[in-house]
């Protein structure tokens, strides 16, 4: 099934250009990767593919990626300087392009960062219209958007554990939009990507991150604020 297209698809995002797919929706990959990793990373490498790869720099997808990472919003007129910005914020980084992924989207990007100790892996596509959708997160299927809230919680898959979070959540009154299960392998790390409709209480967030079997939790509220 196609799909469905809505008037922000259309009309686009506001944003600083020259394309919508090539600015507005780098950014916003940048802009999750930040919220992932919980700051401006320290050091990253990015990789641009297929379309990407041959016209990065020209349509400004360096720069658009750089500000994202720096967390600034599609329409900061800083985008224009984020390289310079970068560089006077102490982010390392280095850019490479890989033209010929047949598996992979027109307009994907790939973020390897780094940041206390620690390391992040985010691939993200550029959909048009500056909508995008996270394809992969450390390593795990993730298929979010990014228009919804987004919880991404990485726990022991352990029986049970789907349904349970699902029932914390509807006594939140959360509405599940989607969700998508990822797994390394049978009682092994799973992730659960779940976007709902509303936002999480702090003390549901705090609750689910007592649980002993839930190694890590992320919670993206909302990319676009």
């Amino acid at each position: 099934m196609a799909e469905k297209s809505s008037v922000f698809d259309m009309i686009g995002p506001v944003m600083i250009g020259p394309s919508s797919s090539h600015t507005a929706g780098v950014v916003r990959i940048g802009r999750v990767a930040n919220r992932i990793i919980g700051q401006a990373p320290k050091r990253v490498q990015i990789t641009f593919f297929n379309s990407f790869a041959r016209t990065y720099e020209g349509h400004g997808s360096d720069r658009a990626i750089l500000a994202g990472l720096m967390d600034f919003k599609t329409d900061d007129v800083r985008i224009r300087d984020a390289v310079s910005l970068a560089k006077e914020s102490g982010l390392r980084y280095t850019f490479k392009s890989v033209g010929n992924a047949s598996t992979l989207h027109p307009n994907t990007v790939k973020l390897e960062a780094e940041v206390d100790n620690r390391s992040v892996v985010v691939v993200g596509e550029s959909r048009g219209g500056g909508v995008i959708r996270i394809k992969e997160v450390n390593g795990f299927y993730s298929n979010f958007t990014a228009n919804l809230h987004t919880l991404i919680i990485a726990a022991t898959d352990i029986p049970g554990s789907i349904a349970f979070i699902t029932d914390v959540l509807s006594h939140d009154h959360c509405n599940i939009a989607t969700m998508t299960v990822s797994r390394k392998g049978k009682n092994d790390t799973a992730y659960q990507i779940i976007e709902m409709d509303s936002g999480l209480k702090p003390i549901t967030l705090e609750y689910l991150k007592q649980l002993s079997w839930v190694e890590n939790i992320l919670y993206i509220p909302d990319i676009d604020n």
